[in-house]
Order: structure tokens, then C-alpha cells, then sequence
């Protein structure tokens, strides 16, 4: 999957907590995520009460849902419960623990989640 595949698939199933995504995805949609809010920050000035601080906030509200059904289905990719992303909610540690498993490879074959994707 490549950086403008990526993109679409997450605009695509902005709210599909089912299923697997790959890695190359999951990291793909990250990079568009953090280039979008990098944007809107250098353009407010890091002022979130001008113009673009506004359409920043905006623009976080519009890219959460997407990211979070990523990152669930990054996690069924791994055969981890999606509810594994509540993790991001312990300090420091439950970061860490998300950041291995997003790393870690695709399970081989299908899981409990279903098929390995071919490209998502």
C-alpha cells in the first residue's frame, strides 16, 4: 500500500473497527496525520485562537475516528483485541506497549479478525 492508498482506505472506512490493516498502512495514515497537524500549526503560529488554529482543531476532529479504526484494526492485525488501544490512556508505559505491537509484522494467514490483507 502506498502513501495516497493508505489515505483513501482511512477516509474509506472512517468507522470500520472490523477487520485487518497492515503496517505500511497504519504508518502511512500516521505520516498523513502528523503532516496535516504540523501544517495547521506552523499556519496558526501555534495560536489556536486565529483562523487556522480553528481549522487545526477541526482538522484533529475529522482525522480522530479515522485514526482510531486504524489503529484497531492495526491491532487485529497482530491478534490483539482491539480494545488494546485503551493502553494509550496508561502514561509513558502504555505508549510504549502500542508502539511495539504497531511495529511488529502481520500474523501470517488469517486470524480470528479474518484474512490477512493484501494491501490494507
Amino acid at each position: 500500500m502506498n502513501f495516497g492508498e493508505a489515505i483513501k482506505f482511512g477516509f474509506n472506512n472512517y468507522a470500520n473497527f472490523q477487520g485487518r490493516s497492515r503496517r505500511s498502512g497504519y504508518w502511512y495514515w500516521t505520516l498523513f496525520s502528523a503532516i496535516v497537524s504540523l501544517f495547521f500549526n506552523i499556519m496558526s503560529g501555534g495560536q489556536s485562537d486565529g483562523f487556522f488554529g480553528i481549522l487545526g482543531g477541526l482538522a484533529g476532529l475529522a482525522l480522530f475516528l479515522p485514526s482510531l479504526a486504524y489503529g484497531v484494526r492495526r491491532l487485529h492485525d497482530i491478534d490483539k483485541s482491539g480494545w488494546f488501544i485503551l493502553f494509550a490512556l496508561i502514561p509513558l508505559v502504555g505508549w510504549i506497549f502500542l508502539l511495539v505491537w504497531y511495529v511488529k509484522d502481520s500474523e501470517p494467514g488469517t486470524n480470528r479478525f479474518g484474512a490477512n490483507p493484501k494491501g490494507a
